[in-house]
């Protein structure tokens, strides 16, 4: 299995550090802290400070080989310099309050902002014409609860500014009670401004789900689309039928010493290794690598499994079921005749579970 990145290192690392650092700051508005309190807490900041300082000088080592993004940067250079010119400028007890900075520590590495932004861009037109439509309702309601409303209460609905703010809060169903209408007219537009409020927020819902549903679709198209570009048996096919069979694979991530599967459990599936390596135990055990496969005559036969195949190491599987199988053999003959023809050539060999 490949190493693990350094951002994937240090995504725990600035939550740990991030989340004393925030605590300390918050701490330090307690207004009858003792001075030894404030002491040891400035020093706690001053710990996590250097700490963001080797950060910071280790993503700029970095950056000169190309290996860093810009925000990354941008966030690593912030959380050292804000907090340090707030010390030597601000001073007073308000300086600790510029350590907030730190709330972005943790989301340095973090891959949902760009997932976000995709989202984002690709759903732009729906999420403008839905705000379009929020704004025009919005101004629409707050210009009829100031005529409705404006000779009744005068200090809360005595301009469309004013009835804005019971117009926002009632549009997003909150409904903090500082403003309600009186008249009869008034409560019955309330209820309405209610309930499109309700299907405004849920059309938002609608679209970022759906745009985020389409998105985690894609990426995890193109991650199997690779791991099954990898595994030699799938080579010699052409791209529909690797589309067919991308979308009917599950990737699988199984730990070292682990049971994949055992002699004579139901062979329901069969295996293919992308990285890492398994152990089949037959008389004379064999070692899969990268590319192998096993339990193939499941596919063929549904016999029961013929032996226990364990990782030897972490490794990362592509597993096909029997009902995915049956349906690629009607929709891409070609993929069930390479999976049969090799299962029959080593039929003979020693049984792969």
């Amino acid at each position: 299995m490949s190493v693990l990145s350094s951002s994937r290192l240090y995504m725990p690392l600035n939550a740990v550090l991030a989340a004393p650092g925030l605590l300390a700051v918050a701490a330090l508005t307690i207004p009858d802290m003792s001075g030894s309190g404030r002491l040891a807490l400035a020093a706690v900041l001053a710990v996590i400070w250097g700490a963001y300082l080797l950060q910071m000088a280790a993503t700029l080592l970095k950056r000169r080989a190309g290996d860093v993004r810009t925000p990354t940067i941008a966030i690593d250079v912030l959380a050292v310099l804000v907090p340090l010119v707030a010390f030597l400028l601000v001073g007073g007890p308000d300086w600790s309050l510029y350590c907030a900075v730190w709330l972005l520590k943790p989301l340095r590495d973090s891959t949902f902002f760009p997932l976000l932004g995709r989202v984002l861009t690709n759903e732009a037109r729906n999420l403008i014409g839905v705000t379009t439509v929020f704004g025009v309702v919005l101004f629409g309601v707050a210009l009829a609860a100031y005529v409705i409303e404006r000779d009744i209460q005068p200090e809360k609905f005595g301009s469309i500014p004013q009835a804005m703010w019971w117009a926002v809060v009632t549009l997003s169903t909150t409904g903090y009670g500082d403003a309600i209408p009186q008249s009869f007219a008034g409560r019955v537009l309330a209820g309405l401004v209610m309930m499109s409020g309700i299907g405004i927020f849920a059309l938002w819902a609608g679209i970022l789900a759906t745009g985020f549903a389409q998105e985690v679709r894609r990426g995890d198209f193109v991650r199997n689309w690779q791991l099954v570009a990898a595994v030699p048996l799938f080579q010699r096919l052409g791209p529909a039928a690797l589309v067919e069979i991308v979308r009917a694979l599950r990737p699988r991530i199984v730990p070292a010493g682990a049971v994949i599967c055992r002699s004579g459990e139901p062979g329901d599936r069969m295996f293919f290794v992308v990285e890492g390596r398994v152990s089949v135990a037959t008389p004379k055990p064999v070692e899969l690598g990268p590319g192998a496969f096993f339990g193939e005559m499941a596919l063929i036969t549904g016999e029961p499994r013929m032996a226990t195949v364990s990782a030897t190491t972490a490794v990362s599987l592509l597993s096909l079921h029997s009902a995915d199988f049956q349906m690629l053999c009607s929709s891409s003959p070609e993929i069930a005749e390479v999976i049969r023809k090799t299962a029959l050539e080593r039929r003979g060999a020693a049984p792969m579970a």
